[in-house]
């Protein structure tokens, strides 16, 4: 139809060349139709109308829209006003009907203008109801019906029809079917099982992927819990889950996690095996190892080395109170000695406290057999000893309660008066403690703008929808305005952090909805796919 609508619009002509046509092909089995214009095609079955054309014109339009009876259309003045015909051009799309399948006994009646504009689609109902199986005489009895009309205006009529008086039976067809039924439900079968493996991979994976981050989670909190034992037991997990995944970037991650958390016990043992200085050694090698895990246990390690550090001062100030009671200035040997006491007590060092009594109760038993020197000089040395040690025992206080400033101004006095006494050996020793107050004050600093860059890291991860890796971030910054004191700070990233969480889970309760979503629909699926096979079924059964 497209090939002659092309021939009749490019055609070699004075003027354009345009006709309706109907085309009825078929296999004998089934038949299809496709038809432009107004030439009609009536299908009978069993005495009534199966199928009918409708003209493609204006006319056809109006009396729709108007709802006027059918007959009305054969006077109607648009009737011949067609909107699709061939020779159109390339705005033509004619009609094409599904497939008919035929019956024996079925009728085709083709017929133009000449015949539908002087003969009603009911006198032609009456011709065919009664047809037998001779086509001649019903188109003669429809020509009969037309010439006794004697329209003063007939033009050329055609009518055409064509009897179905036995269709085509393919004795392979029961067979074909069954085979076409074996293959889809084998396809079908094939489909559902490879949909489920797939499904059951992809959620395998997921809770692999799920229970990784949430032992990685673990660990990094276990680390600022300062629980590395329980963290041990975590990373390794998530490790595990990580190979199995074949995540390159999270087992290097976790790598970096597990070498630190391997660093930190391995100090820890021995700080509690009383190895003082290798696990002052060891902390300083964790770290090291710190760095490369975005400094999550330094406040942990800070404190493990500060305690190291007090509590090889008590033994540095017992053995000073040694050397200055072995040349007989018990005073000061005193005082170090009750610096040693106090910080022992101070840090919970009951292994120093008890070595700094006994050195105190020997200093006193050897006092009492020395002889008194110079009062108003012992009492006037004393009196500024005291007070050295008293601004120095403000200074660590403040040091202790992270005001380095403030221990900073303390120890500067009491290095005045130690120089004041000559006292190398103490003045040394409060130029250290400056030094580390300093460091610490910059260190403060540092880890609070560190602390800042974690918020905004965070943010910039929960925008672009990693908000694990945001949570992680958060804390971070949790630790590090613990360690610096700063509750409000921690107040404010607590309440990011609730969010974080609450977004997470509504996500994975929404993931949830869309998988139990998905698998009702594809037992609706099948479900569907197992009542059109039992539909076929039935179709097919009285045949068999």
């Amino acid at each position: 139809m497209h090939a002659a609508n092309k021939a009749l619009s490019s055609a070699d002509s004075r003027e354009r060349l345009k006709a309706s046509v109907t085309v009825v092909v078929t296999d004998y089995a089934k038949a299809r139709f496709g038809y432009a214009g107004n030439t009609r095609l009536r299908i009978y079955r069993d005495g009534r109308v199966r199928e009918q054309t409708e003209d493609m014109s204006l006319g056809t339009e109006l009396v729709k829209t108007r709802n006027l009876p059918e007959d009305a259309l054969a006077r109607h003045e648009q009737r011949n006003n067609l909107h699709t015909y061939l020779g159109q051009g390339k705005v033509f799309h004619p009609f094409v009907s599904n497939k008919i399948k035929l019956t024996n006994g079925d009728v085709f009646v083709l017929y133009t203008r000449g015949i539908w504009e002087n003969l009603d689609g009911g006198e032609l109902d009456d011709v065919f109801s009664e047809a037998k199986d001779e086509p001649q005489e019903c188109l003669d009895n429809v020509e009969d019906l037309l010439l006794s009309r004697q329209p003063g205006d007939l033009e050329n009529y055609t009518c055409a029809a064509v009897f179905v008086n036995k269709i085509f039976l393919d004795p392979d067809r029961r067979r074909r079917i069954r085979k076409m039924i074996a293959m889809s439900v084998a396809a079908f079968v094939a489909a559902a099982v490879i949909s489920l493996v797939v499904w059951l991979l992809y959620l395998q994976r997921r809770m692999r992927i799920d229970n990784m981050e949430r032992r990685y989670t673990d660990t990094i909190e276990y680390i600022q819990d300062d629980n590395y034992l329980r963290a041990k037991e975590e990373c390794s997990e998530a490790l595990k889950s990580a190979e199995k995944l074949k995540d390159k970037k999270r087992i290097q991650e976790i790598s970096r996690y597990q070498k630190l958390i391997e660093a930190v016990n391995a100090a820890d043992e021995a700080f509690g095996s009383k190895k003082y200085e290798p696990a002052q050694s060891a902390y300083v090698t964790a770290k090291e190892r710190s760095r490369y895990a975005d400094r999550i246990a330094d406040d942990y390690i800070d404190r493990q080395l500060k305690s190291i550090t007090d509590y090889l001062s008590v033994f540095d100030y017992i053995q000073l109170g040694d050397t200055l009671a072995a040349a007989g200035d018990y005073d000061r040997a005193e005082e170090k000695y009750l610096q040693a006491k106090n910080l022992a007590t101070r840090v919970y060092f009951e292994d120093g406290r008890k070595d700094a009594m006994d050195a105190l109760e020997a200093m006193y038993s050897s006092r009492d057999k020395a002889e008194e020197a110079d009062t108003q000089e012992a009492k006037a040395r004393a009196s500024s000893e005291t007070g050295a040690a008293a601004l120095a025992a403000e200074g660590d206080k403040a040091f202790a309660e992270g005001d380095y400033e403030g221990a900073k101004t303390y120890y500067a006095m009491a290095l005045e008066k130690y120089r004041q006494l000559g006292d190398s050996a103490h003045a040394s020793l409060i130029e250290t403690k400056m030094a580390s107050s300093g460091d610490k004050a910059a260190a403060g600093k540092e880890k609070e703008q560190l602390a800042e860059g974690y918020v905004t890291a965070g943010r910039e991860q929960e925008a672009a929808g990693d908000k694990l890796e945001a949570k992680k971030q958060y804390l971070f910054a949790k630790n590090l305005y613990k360690e610096l004191k700063m509750d409000h700070r921690v107040l404010e990233v607590d309440g990011l952090i609730e969010v974080l969480e609450t977004s997470i889970t509504q996500q994975k309760e929404q993931e949830s909805r869309e998988a139990e979503a998905a698998e009702g629909k594809i037992q609706e699926e099948e479900r569907e796919d197992s009542q059109e096979a039992a539909n076929v079924a039935r179709e097919i059964g009285p045949g068999v």
